[in-house]
């Protein structure tokens, strides 16, 4: 009994450890808003990624453990791909002739609003892990704490790309914060169907490869490409690392 309470304490710490990583990166790209094209590039580099280092490989690892079709997983990554083109292009972007209009207003909120789905899946990784071991859960738990620092600056990047005001960047950010809390806790009422989860993985990686090489990158092309290139190289760089030593 004292064990299974301490267990839950600790999976309680470890899921505000996230909602708290979440918030500094949400809080560190708004006080330095100025290096917004360095942002831009940073989450790029990460959200593509964590679209191949991260999410991809656990659903591979996922598809075969089960005996799923990998097939059908790459068919939801490419049709998430074909999806977010189509909205970027008959929503996003409304052309009259040759003048073209952005409305990048649009993917703000829907790349972001990802975000938190994807951060909700990230909770109910851990309660899942817990489920199995305490120390598979512990080292599931750890390696979101420390990505959702990353997460955190990719929801209020989108937003901001996407000309929201700085309060729904914020409310976004909470809710992306708020989300793996609910994902720990609603596991222990009902789990998602392991073919249902693989083919949601897919559209998150379809739809970041998207946002990371179509939606984000452009931004940076009238700024010192040095410095854009390294802040993609970095945002690559971190999220190589957090797969690799957790």
């Amino acid at each position: 009994m004292a064990f299974a309470l301490l267990m839950e304490l600790l999976i309680l710490a470890l899921a505000l450890g996230t909602f708290l990583s979440t918030l500094l990166g949400g809080v560190v790209i708004l006080r330095f808003q100025k290096s917004l094209p360095y942002f831009f590039s940073f989450a790029a580099g990460s959200l593509i990624a964590v679209a191949f280092l991260d999410i991809l490989p656990e659903a591979i690892k996922l598809s075969n453990s089960i005996g799923f079709e990998v097939r059908y997983l790459f068919i939801a990554v490419v049709l998430s791909f074909f999806l977010y083109n189509l909205i970027d292009r008959y929503f996003v972007t409304h052309c009259v002739g040759e003048v073209c209009e952005t409305h990048n207003h649009v993917m703000g909120p829907i790349g972001a609003g990802s975000l938190v789905v994807h951060s909700f899946l990230d909770g109910v990784a851990i309660g899942t892990a817990f489920q199995l071991n305490a120390s598979v859960g512990l080292l599931v738990a750890l390696a979101v704490i420390l990505h959702d620092f990353t997460d955190g600056i990719n929801t209020v990047t989108l937003m901001l790309k996407g000309k929201q005001k700085r309060k729904y960047a914020v409310l976004l950010l909470v809710l992306d914060a708020l989300a793996p809390l609910l994902g720990v806790a609603i596991i222990y009422f009902f789990s998602l169907p392991e073919k249902a989860l693989i083919l949601i993985l897919g559209v998150f990686v379809g739809e970041f490869i998207f946002l990371g090489a179509a939606n984000l990158l452009p931004e940076t092309r009238s700024y010192d490409s040095n410095k854009t290139v390294l802040a993609m190289g970095l945002g690559i760089l971190l999220i190589l690392f957090l797969t690799s030593v957790v």
